[in-house]
């Protein structure tokens, strides 16, 4: 049986991503808004507040820690792009999804968020040329990340959670 907490299995990179894994990678990030809202759009409260396997966050918190998460990458490609090796913050993501609105707030909050994040975030990443892509960040636990690897990492996040999302026990398909 599979590892319930990695169900496409643990991120890997064996970058640089070619032009075409780059392309896919983007639109996986770019159509991941869309994919959500289909996975949680007939879902009820109680089905959004199951956890997605014994332990682990409920769907809603699922959904919100995907918006704060992708907003922080986003962010950290901006950085990336605009200064030199800059150094980024690490949030606690599992004390974030304890807050009240990762436990609390409707779906839709984070959807609506996610729509507007990812059409800037794809255009912004289509708009990168072969140079950009080997800019980089210093993560405070992870090291120095490129671009090219960070988008792969966050292509596998959303395919990663909409995963965990599809694959809740008991939730009508």
């Amino acid at each position: 049986m599979s590892d319930p907490r990695y169900p496409i299995g643990k991120f890997h990179y064996a970058g640089p991503l070619t032009p075409a894994q780059r392309a896919a990678c983007i639109d996986d990030i770019a159509g991941l808004p869309g994919q959500l809202r289909s996975a949680t759009g007939n879902l009820s409260d109680a089905a959004l507040d199951q956890p997605y396997r014994e332990g682990g966050w409920t769907v809603r918190q699922v959904v919100h820690h995907v918006a704060d998460s992708h907003m922080h990458a986003y962010a950290r490609f901006k950085f990336g792009l605009t200064q030199a090796n800059p150094p980024i913050l690490a949030y606690n993501e599992a004390v974030w999804a304890k807050l009240v609105d990762a436990r609390t707030l409707p779906v839709a909050a984070s959807l609506a968020l996610l729509d507007g994040l990812h059409a800037r975030w794809s255009a912004l990443l289509r708009s990168l040329d072969t140079a950009d892509w080997q800019r980089t960040y210093v993560h405070p636990e992870n090291g120095s990340m490129t671009l090219d690897r960070t988008l792969a990492l966050y292509a596998w996040h959303g395919r990663h959670h909409l995963a965990h999302i599809l694959g809740v026990p008991g939730r009508a398909r």
